[in-house]
């Protein structure tokens, strides 16, 4: 099956398909339990971590990609840190398209390695951007349509819960970020982070 940018869409038209247990979850998206710990949303970091990052991104934001090395190594120097990467897709059919892509090879067993391929490119992205850092991981435009196709519930449902709780914080824009129990609109630089990491902590 050759497919195209047709056959990436996201949309609330899916979330009946969804599992009973995601579909109560959905009747209140913005719930911490939900914004910290969904359990349909790929965790980086340490999973049994003492402190959950959560960040809403676009694979498209300038300050996402400035900052991501940044928040990756603050997560791994200090070992205790839930990592919660959340698309927000809010720079338009590209990014919708990398987002789907991206959390498609999370079901390929290959989600860190191809988030980080796709925090690599460039800040407008084309299509043959998207299939070049798929490639990087081993796979082809082709192979992860495939599995957004197949995914396509779980992958539209967790973008539109994304959107509602990064409304429901009156976010403006990409990076923000909820840490512990508080929310920050904008860049966290390397002590920012480690501030609010520690804050959650104490």
């Amino acid at each position: 099956m050759n497919l195209t940018r047709r056959h990436f869409t996201v949309g609330a038209a899916l979330a009946a398909t969804l599992p009973p247990s995601v579909a109560r979850a959905m009747a209140d998206p913005t719930s911490r339990e939900l914004v910290l710990s969904d359990p349909e949303a790929p965790v980086l970091g340490n999973p049994n971590g003492d402190v959950t990052v959560v960040e809403y991104f676009d694979y498209q934001c300038p300050y996402c990609k400035t900052s991501y090395e940044t928040v990756r190594e603050v997560v791994e120097q200090d070992g205790k840190v839930r990592l919660v990467m959340k698309d927000w897709p809010v720079f338009g059919g590209a990014s919708i398209i990398a987002a789907q892509a991206v959390l498609a090879t999370a079901k390929l067993g290959k989600y860190e390695k191809a988030l980080d391929a796709m925090f690599h490119t460039p800040m407008k992205l084309q299509q043959t951007d998207v299939e070049k850092a798929l490639a990087k991981v081993g796979f082809t435009f082709d192979d992860v349509g495939k599995a957004v196709v197949k995914n396509q519930a779980w992958i539209s449902s967790l973008l539109d819960r994304n959107w509602l709780q990064a409304s429901a914080f009156k976010f403006v824009g990409t990076p923000s970020f909820v840490v512990g129990s508080t929310t920050f609109a904008g860049v966290l630089d390397r002590k920012g982070l480690k501030d609010a990491i520690a804050k959650a902590r104490g």
